[in-house]
Parts: C-alpha cells; sequence; structure tokens
C-alpha cells in the first residue's frame, strides 16, 4: 500500500510539473502570437513547441497525433514553435490532450516536449506573394534515376595528375568545371584558353533532350558541377553578363535544396528544386535577378500535395514540412558568350557599362594588407552604422557583469573597444575606449568615460589596470599575429596579479547541442517565398505563396570545410559573404548589417570577422609570458577566457 500511494504521489507531481509547463505556454502564446486558449474541451488543439520554428517536421507530429484519433487539419504556420490540430471529433482531442502533454517526442537527434491546448478557433495571420522571376523554369523528373547515377559517377573527385578539367576547393563547395573553367579572382571565363577536355559524352543526350524540347535553342559548352554536402550553400549571385549567352541549365542530383531567388528591389521568392529536376534561367530570371543557396542542414519546404478535399487555410502556405539536406550535386551548362551582350538589364550588364561583380578581398598577406582591409571592413562600417548598432546593443551580458561586479570597490579598471559603453555603467571604477569616434561619442552623451583608441595601442600607463575586459572586439583583427598583439596589449595593461576577460566570436553557434541565440534569431531575417504548394512547373510561373525563415535555428554541429589532399586550392582566397543567422562555414569572413531606419532601399554593409574555433583562443592567450588561463567557457556563441596576470 505505501508502495502504490508513493507511485500515486510521484505521478501526481509529475502531473502538477506538466500543468505549470503547459499554463506557461499558453501564456507565452497569448503574450507574444495572441494565440488564445480555453479551458473547454473542443475539437481543435494548439501545440505548443510542436511548430517547423524548433525542428518539428509534419510528418513526426502527424504520425503521434494519428495514434489519438483522425485528424482532419494539421496547420503549421512558417517559422514558429507552434502547431494547430484539428481533429474529425471532439473524442480525438481530448484523447491528445490528456496523452500527449508533457510527450516527448523524438525528432532526429532532438527531443521536443509537445504541451498542448484547446482553442476555440484557429487564425493565422495572411502571407504575402510574391511573383516569381520571369523566364524560370522547372522541370521535374527530367532525368531518370539511372541518368542520374550515370550522371554522377562521371566526375571522379580524386584529384590526378594532368587532370584535362579545371578542379577546385572552395571554402562552401567542391567545383569541377568543364570546356572552360570559370575563374572567381575575375568572375569571368578565359574565352582564349578552352579546358583540354570538353563536356563529358554523358551529358549529350540530355542537352539534346533540352533542345528538342524547346528549353534552350543552342547546345552549351560550359560545364561547372558543384557538390554541396548538407550545410553548405553558395552566396547570391548573377551570372556575369558577359561571359555567358542567355539560358542557363542546372540539373539537381541527388538531393533537393532551395535556391532563393532575390530581385534588386528586395523581393525573394524561394524555389524548391527536387532531385533529378531541370531548372531553366532566361530573360529576367538569369540576367537581374541574384540566385543563391543559403547554407543550412534543414529547409522548409511544401509537403506533398494534400487531398483534394482536404480543406485549405486562405492566404497561408499550411502544407509545410521540414526537408534535411543531403549531399546535392548541381550540372550547370552555359554557352559561352563571344559578342558583348545586348539584353534589356544595362543597369545590371557588365558589357553595357555596368561594374561586373566584384569578387570579395582577399585575405591580408602583409601588415599593410591587414590594417587596409580592417579600416574598410570594420572602423568605416562602424562609422557609418554606429547610431544603427547602439540601438540594438542595451542589454549587457549577464556573465561579463558577474566578472564585473565581482572585483573591488576602488579598482581601475579598462573596457578595450567598448563600443556605445553598454558596460561602463556595469561598473562605476569603468573606464572605455573604443575606434569609433563615433560610438565614443554615444558614451559622452549617457555621461561614461571613454575616449578614442585603437586596441593595438592603449594611450594608458603599463601595469595600470586592476582588470581589463575586451568584449567582442578582437575577432576584428584579420591576421594571427595582430589577435596576438591585441592579447599582448591588453596584458601590458595589467598590474601584477591583475585579470582580463576576453569575448570572441565562436565558429561553434551550437554546443553541447544548445543553439546560441544568433541561430536562434530568425524572425527579422529577410524571408523567401515559395512558388507553390507543388513546386514551381513550367506551366505556373508566377504562383504565388507564404513566407518561410531561413530556418537557421535547425542548423545542427557547424560544418568544417575538410583539407582535401592533394585538390588544387582558390590561389588568392577571397573573403565569402556570410548569411545571417546560420551556421558559420569558413573562419574569416564578411558579416552582413542591415542599416535601417528609413523607407527607402536599405543599405548593407560587411563586417570583417574571425571566428574562433574551440581551443584557439586559449593558444593564442598561452602564447603572451606571464599569462595564465584563469578559466575558459562558451557563452552564446562566444568563447571566452580569464586570464591571470603575473610577473615571471
Amino acid at each position: 500500500m505505501k508502495s502504490d500511494l508513493s507511485t500515486e504521489s510521484r505521478k501526481s507531481k509529475e502531473e502538477k510539473k506538466v500543468l505549470r509547463k503547459q499554463l506557461k505556454a499558453s501564456h507565452t502564446l497569448l503574450k507574444h502570437e495572441g494565440v488564445c486558449t480555453t479551458p473547454q474541451p473542443t475539437k481543435s488543439l494548439v501545440i505548443a513547441n510542436g511548430g517547423l520554428g524548433n525542428g518539428v517536421s509534419r510528418e513526426e507530429l502527424t504520425a503521434v497525433l494519428q495514434e489519438m484519433g483522425e485528424v482532419e487539419k494539421l496547420l503549421m504556420p512558417p517559422h514558429k514553435p507552434y502547431a494547430f490540430v484539428t481533429f474529425r471529433s471532439e473524442d480525438g482531442a481530448r484523447k491528445a490532450h490528456a496523452n500527449l502533454n508533457g510527450w516527448k517526442l523524438q525528432c532526429g537527434e532532438s527531443s521536443i516536449t509537445l504541451y498542448l491546448s484547446y482553442v476555440d478557433s484557429v487564425k493565422c495571420k495572411e502571407g504575402a506573394s510574391v511573383p516569381l522571376p520571369e523566364g524560370l523554369a522547372l522541370v521535374e523528373h527530367f532525368v531518370s534515376p539511372e541518368e542520374e547515377a550515370q550522371l554522377l559517377n562521371v566526375i571522379d573527385w580524386s584529384p590526378t595528375q594532368g587532370d584535362v578539367t579545371a578542379q577546385k576547393s572552395l571554402k562552401h563547395r567542391r567545383v569541377k568545371h568543364y570546356g572552360f573553367e570559370f575563374r572567381y579572382d575575375i568572375n569571368n571565363v578565359d574565352k582564349d584558353k578552352p579546358l583540354a577536355a570538353g563536356l563529358p559524352d554523358e551529358c549529350v543526350p540530355i542537352l539534346q533532350r533540352c533542345v528538342e524540347q524547346g528549353h534552350t535553342n543552342v547546345l552549351p559548352d560550359q560545364l561547372t558541377v558543384n557538390q554541396y554536402e548538407s550545410g553548405q550553400g553558395i552566396p547570391p549571385h548573377v551570372d556575369t553578363h558577359s561571359a555567358f549567352e542567355d539560358t542557363i541549365l542546372s540539373l539537381s542530383l541527388g538531393a533537393k535544396t532551395v535556391m532563393e531567388f532575390r530581385h534588386p528591389d528586395g523581393r525573394v521568392a524561394a524555389v524548391v528544386l527536387p532531385e533529378r529536376s531541370l531548372l531553366v534561367m532566361k530573360g529576367e530570371s538569369r540576367y537581374l535577378w541574384s540566385h543563391g543557396i543559403t547554407p543550412r542542414k534543414v529547409d522548409m519546404v511544401p509537403a506533398e500535395a494534400p487531398r483534394a478535399d482536404a480543406p485549405t487555410e486562405p492566404g497561408i502556405q499550411s502544407n509545410l514540412t521540414l526537408s534535411r539536406r543531403g549531399t546535392r550535386t548541381s550540372f550547370t551548362f552555359r554557352k559561352i558568350r563571344h559578342e558583348p551582350c545586348h539584353c534589356a538589364f544595362p543597369s545590371a550588364c557588365d558589357s553595357q557599362g555596368a561594374p561586373s561583380p566584384s569578387p570579395g578581398p582577399s585575405l591580408p598577406s602583409c601588415p599593410a594588407d591587414a590594417a587596409r582591409l580592417e579600416e574598410e571592413y570594420v572602423h568605416r562600417v562602424y562609422s557609418t552604422i554606429a547610431s544603427h548598432f547602439s540601438d540594438t546593443r542595451h542589454t549587457p551580458w549577464p556573465r561579463v557583469c558577474h566578472f564585473l561586479s565581482s572585483l573591488p570597490s576602488g579598482s581601475v579598471l579598462a573596457d578595450v573597444g567598448c563600443g556605445n559603453g553598454k558596460y561602463l555603467g556595469v561598473n562605476a571604477d569603468l573606464v572605455g575606449c573604443d575606434r569609433s569616434t563615433a560610438l565614443v561619442q554615444i558614451c559622452a552623451a549617457r555621461g561614461y568615460h571613454a575616449f578614442v583608441s585603437d586596441a593595438l595601442s592603449v594611450p594608458l600607463r603599463t601595469a595600470s589596470c586592476d582588470a581589463c575586459i575586451s568584449i567582442a572586439v578582437i575577432h576584428h583583427f584579420s591576421t594571427a599575429e595582430r589577435r596576438l598583439a591585441a592579447v599582448k596589449e591588453l596584458v601590458r595593461l595589467l598590474k601584477p596579479g591583475g585579470q582580463a576577460l576576453i569575448y570572441v566570436w565562436a565558429f561553434e553557434q551550437e554546443y553541447n547541442k544548445q543553439k546560441s541565440k544568433y541561430l536562434k534569431q530568425i524572425f527579422k531575417e529577410d524571408h523567401g517565398e515559395f512558388s507553390s504548394t507543388n513546386l514551381l512547373s513550367e506551366k505556373s510561373q508566377k504562383s504565388s505563396g507564404e513566407k518561410v525563415s531561413d530556418l537557421s535555428c535547425h542548423l545542427e554541429n557547424s560544418h568544417k570545410p575538410s583539407d582535401m589532399q592533394g585538390v588544387s586550392r582558390v590561389p588568392d582566397a577571397r573573403l565569402s559573404v556570410h548569411t545571417n543567422r546560420t551556421a558559420f562555414t569558413s573562419q574569416d569572413l564578411l558579416v552582413p548589417w542591415h542599416l535601417k531606419g528609413g523607407k527607402s532601399t536599405v543599405p548593407v554593409f560587411h563586417r570583417y570577422y574571425h571566428v574562433f574555433q574551440q581551443g584557439e583562443l586559449e593558444h593564442l592567450c598561452a602564447q603572451v609570458s606571464g599569462v595564465k588561463v584563469k578559466s575558459s567557457y562558451h557563452d552564446q556563441g562566444n568563447w571566452c577566457v580569464v586570464l591571470h596576470f603575473s610577473i615571471i
């Protein structure tokens, strides 16, 4: 009897815990989403935590719901962490409410706990529609599984002596060129230097079919093969007008992905490219819209076509699910252009006076190059965005506050790279300095003590500080030598026994199976528009759809580029532009800042970053004489160390 009472008591505690969390979830939904729940049973439920926005796919959720009763409708709003289900009968809803509250749903490697509440009605905001680029067509099942296997077997990625193709290992994908090499350093083709090998023979019948079906009028003579592992992508770009003729054909093999098309006015259209499909770009879609693939491991895509009698929600793309990426290989066929381009889009045409797409800056090869890179891609940028940047930096990080608050009163403290001074108010003994005059002026307007200074040469006496902090500064230095110099300068300021706290951005934005806030904060990012529930087809090039997010928060462990032995690399390594709210694919990159504030076009500025891999910051600090790493930790996507300085 005692055992039975103990079990009953334990069950009661578990039930009370679930009830508390269910009520908390209901309050959160009401506060942030306007979703009203009701204590009275109905046929409809809202499922907190059971949405596309936190990694639950339609198939995974449907499977567990159908065990409770016949599901009439399952609505999963894009990029939201909740879903709505309506059962055919109230009994099914009652059973789900009773059995699935607190249920742990296994989604891949993650376990998601569901909390269900009744709702009287299901209402969702309507989504805006974006017309797809003119001239864009998608032909599904263009090649058979046998042809797909044959084409994939043609590509030999192993390095060979005297290779008659051009093979490169880029930071975010592998690439191979046939016929002519596309040079990424000049964004063009050397038309006088064809490669020894033309297009593979296996491609000929595929291209002849393209001509027969009217997708192109001429046979291409250039092929670029890109291979993308899960988590990899390609930055948005327009194929250089002067390099290639109008029509571009691209086969997707091995796995499907989502390609995003962007118009210069800001419109975004997301197109699902199934495996074995052919994408045809002509006219406006080829010349004006950029196209790219966001580096992530999970895409939000339309699910299978719903039943003809299935109820639908007007104005919302409700039939969405998640698709985990596999290894995708694209065959992109183009025809070399031998005459200037005379397209109808002169503003984007390099043959008609528009500047050709400029590649990003190179990694510095000498101190002068490093100083110039940082001046243009760090100092000038922060000078321009200072006010907007300050508006987004108002909450001090708790562990930095704890470090500052733990120091004795009356200590001499310095914040090297203080920004808008958000930490200067945490400890009255703190004085700040920053390279940006505009940010220092913001500090002064707030009544804080700050002065303009380079972090490599701080005008304070040696051994004058009891403690220093450097928060999100050292990752802006573009060489290992300059990053080391920044640490040495910080240590120079310390008295014997002094401490320093350093924060730098981490390559690993997911650590101990927890994603950083940077990956999770996707709601203010650009959202693509799907073409239609049933994807884009030749006959429906102007379908409309519902907004979807980058789903960056579903990225799994950050992909680290592998070192491929014997494969040539781009000789003049260029910095890639990072896609915001996604996992990093390289350590040295440019991060966009969208300067907002007006109704006109939003300008974009690029800031240089070197993101640190695990252990790199400790190794850097260990090179400074007299320094001991007192502690190190990962804090919301940052690697952090506390240093202790003593005289040897």
